[in-house]
């Protein structure tokens, strides 16, 4: 479906205005490449020890035993892979970060319903903020702040009328078309 509104139709452009700012591309890309840092820290803090990590994820007590390494292992490869692909702009990369705040925030609300006096497990083992039950709460409102983050980037992207790099197409003009 296509608009027909032109961009930033309706808003203030003479002068500045906090509208303007908000719509800068600058802006935009600052607060991607936060996030950005953010996961990609994240993933290589977790890789680096996935043993620590698997003992933190098994504190919260939601996973069977044979799935905690599993995931110990694949949860900060996706976090690291998700930010090298926001740091780029790679289609779908912004989905997968939001995904992944949405399974953050709701272990951390339930780390907090529950009382749990666990480690958060954002960063890792040598995670700062490794006060146990005190962090979960102060890491959930980090992520209610991060999640403010991908709502701005998708709402840029809505009224800026951009799009992210299909990483296949792409990659199809890089090497050519496919011979049939």
């Amino acid at each position: 479906m296509e608009r027909s509104r032109k961009p930033c139709e309706g808003y203030p452009i003479k002068g500045f205005s906090l509208v303007k700012a908000l719509l800068s591309v600058w802006v935009y890309r600052a607060v991607r490449f936060i996030l950005a840092v953010v996961f990609v820290w994240s993933g290589i803090s977790k890789l680096i020890e996935p043993q620590s990590f698997a003992v933190i994820i098994e504190a919260y007590g939601l996973l069977p035993d044979e799935l905690i390494m599993a995931v110990a292992l694949f949860l900060p490869a996706l976090e690291l892979l998700a930010g090298i692909g926001l740091l780029i702009d790679v289609r779908g990369s912004l989905g997968i970060v939001a995904g992944l705040l949405v399974l953050f925030m709701a272990i951390l609300g339930y780390g907090i319903w529950m009382g749990l006096d666990v480690d958060c497990g954002c960063f890792g083992p040598e995670d700062p903020e490794a006060e146990a039950y005190h962090g979960l709460r102060s890491a959930l409102y980090k992520d209610f702040g991060m999640m403010a983050g991908v709502v701005y980037l998708y709402r840029w992207r809505y009224v800026r009328f951009s799009s992210p790099v299909r990483l296949s197409r792409d990659v199809m003009k890089f090497y050519g078309r496919r011979s049939k």
